[in-house]
Parts: structure tokens; sequence; C-alpha cells
């Protein structure tokens, strides 16, 4: 689990892709402090696997699913990534909880500037926008951000100067793509309330403050 507040930006060194997969070299310093083989670090938002430790860096391994569901997939030697280590049980949620599975790729389709603040509007598929809610949280490319508006098409992100400045978004132009995940407590919810809609509702006790209660919501 992640909270999509970035440590660092680091870079590819190499990145080898075959029909198994993809091994990547990352150089990174920051993250490396206490990092160890096995731990789970977000590279621009996929939760990877840490399998080696090297000087100034350390490698991973993105399985073929990751590959074709993420940018990890069109990525290259020098490319610049956001690197966050898993979240420590007992620290800060500086962001919100993010699992680093990726929803969907998506593309910038506005930038413009208000302000200090970058405005990023992104289109997105129309499954996905239903869990994304006016100053509701996403994470993009692991990036922690509040969504300021939101039409059929797509979503509106801000970035102050810092998260510019400290994250690879800041440089992000149109028609470039970016890993999303969505609030991953929406789907939960989603997923316990589906037998209570429809027609599968008239099979279903209605949602009273007591089945509330006794499924752990009050």
């Amino acid at each position: 689990m992640f909270t999509g507040i970035i440590e660092e930006v680091g870079t590819i060194r190499r990145i080898s892709k075959s029909a198994d997969g993809a091994g990547l070299v990352i150089g990174a310093g920051e993250v490396l402090s206490d990092l160890k083989v096995g731990d789970s670090i977000a590279v621009s938002g996929p939760c990877l696997t840490v399998t080696a430790l090297e000087r100034n860096g350390f490698t991973a391994w993105a399985m073929p699913e990751t590959l074709k569901k993420t940018t990890l997939n069109t990525a290259g030697a020098g490319d610049r990534i956001n690197l966050e280590r898993a979240l420590a049980l007992g620290g800060r949620l500086g962001g919100h909880l993010v699992s680093g599975h990726i929803d969907a790729v998506v593309t910038v389709g506005r930038r413009s500037l208000e302000g200090g603040a970058i405005l990023l509007y992104f289109e997105t598929p129309g499954h996905l926008l239903r869990y994304i809610i006016p100053k509701g949280s996403v994470a993009l490319d692991g990036v922690s951000l509040t969504v300021i508006d939101l039409d059929s098409s797509g979503f509106s992100v801000g970035l102050i100067p810092h998260t510019a400045g400290q994250t690879t978004l800041g440089q992000k132009e149109p028609g470039e793509a970016v890993n999303l995940e969505v609030d991953l407590i929406g789907k939960y919810v989603e997923k316990i309330l589906q037998p209570y809609r429809g027609e599968n509702a008239k099979q279903k006790k209605s949602i009273t403050m007591s089945l509330l209660q006794e499924k752990g919501y009050l």
C-alpha cells in the first residue's frame, strides 16, 4: 500500500523486454536507505517488487500483465520515474490509500496555467468515471491528486509548484500518457452493494442502518 506522496524521481538506466515481461534497472538515491530485496516499490504508479540492489539503484521485474496495462510498456532508458516505497504501518498517510494497481493509461488532453498552478485535463474511459468525484482523490503516475472537476469525457487536476517540480507530472504535455489509479474505496463499496442493486435487490434485504452496522460500516 502507498500514499501517493512521491519520495524522489529516479531514472530508468536499462530496460530489457521479452515475452516473459521486462527487467528494469532504476537509478535512485533516497529510497535506497532501507530498501531490501522483496520490498514493494511504486514506479510511476505500478507496484513492482525489488529483485536486487545495485550501486545507486535497484532492479525490478514487470510481468506481461503490468506492461500491457501501464506506461512501462513504452518506457525506455533515460526515462524519469516517480518512486515511492510502501507505506510503513503507523506511518503518515499524507495523500490517500493507493494500491499500485493501475486501472488505465490515460492521456493529457489539455494543459493550462491558473495562477501558480498547472491544470491538467485527462481523457478517461467512461467505465472509470463513476469512481471519480469532484474533490475526490486519484493517483496519476503514482502521485496523489485532488480532482478539480469532471465531465462525460474526463477530469482535471491541479499541480502546485512543489508537486510540479518534485514529480514527473510537471513536464507532461498534451498527448502524453500517464498511469491512472482511481480511488480503491469506491470500487470496494460498489462491489459490496452490487447484490442490492437492480434485479438482485428483489432477492436481497434492503439497505438499512442495521445492515450497515452488521457489515461494519457503522
